[in-house]
């Protein structure tokens, strides 16, 4: 029966091409326009290929969430912000250390995957970039996982925002790394909604929030939930505040 449809319908293609041959001119300028639409709209809703380099390997790890390659490129882990490790002017953050053995542990002498998102590097120089282990482990999710980071939403690289976002509230509901032994200070925070920034509320950069984009908040937990992160300008000791 379909064959039979088809059939049918070829026939009275070629009926209306032969009995009507100047609209078979217009069918004829119509259609390269039509395909060109078509791709237009394809090109305008794909996000593009994944870029990514199949083997490099790691020769050094900075901290919880940098890594430096064989070839001298340094890596800052997408969408986590791990505890300072202390330097000779500041010292580290609870659990600095520990957020960079557990990265080196992961890392550290082995080869890696690299997936690119839309933005490659940051104001430092630094390559951005998603880091999956030979075993397929996704090392900046497995990082917020275990508590040893927390979420940091950067606009445009947002591929994983969810996976990522998912990864801390089990690390938190679970008291794993920087939420176990949770202080909650008393204070009042307001969020830009766009930056995903959270601020103390006597900020001077919380009041130039427009009030479209502000969200308040009366817990950090609160703001961290929702995938907030601790503007350093004003939350200047990050996540231990």
């Amino acid at each position: 029966m379909k064959n039979v449809s088809w059939t049918f319908l070829n026939i009275r293609i070629l009926q209306f091409k032969f009995t009507n041959p100047s609209r078979l001119l217009n069918t004829n300028r119509i259609l390269p326009c039509f395909l060109l639409i078509v791709a237009l709209g394809i090109g305008l809703f794909s996000t593009g290929p994944v870029r990514a380099e199949t083997s490099v390997f790691v020769r050094w790890v900075d901290d919880g969430d940098t890594i430096v390659l064989i070839d001298g490129r340094r890596i800052r882990y997408i969408g986590i912000d791990a505890p300072e490790i202390g330097h000779a002017d500041k010292k580290p953050e609870p659990m600095g250390p520990d957020a960079k053995n557990f990265n080196r542990q992961m890392v550290f002498q082995t080869h890696v995957r690299l997936e690119f998102d839309k933005e490659k590097t940051d104001h430092y120089g630094r390559h951005l970039a998603y880091i999956f282990s030979p075993a397929g482990i996704f090392i900046n999710k497995e990082l917020l996982f275990q508590g040893y980071a927390h979420y940091l939403y950067r606009h445009p690289n947002v591929r994983y925002h969810a996976a990522l976002l998912e990864a801390q509230r089990s690390a938190m509901k679970a008291e794993r790394g920087i939420w176990r032994n949770w202080v909650e200070g008393e204070g009042r925070y307001i969020g830009h909604k766009g930056s995903k920034r959270f601020h103390l509320s006597n900020c001077p950069l919380a009041q130039k929030i427009s009030p479209d984009n502000q969200i308040y908040f009366t817990k950090r937990w609160d703001a961290f939930w929702q995938g907030y992160a601790p503007a350093k300008n004003c939350l200047l000791d990050g996540i231990s505040q």
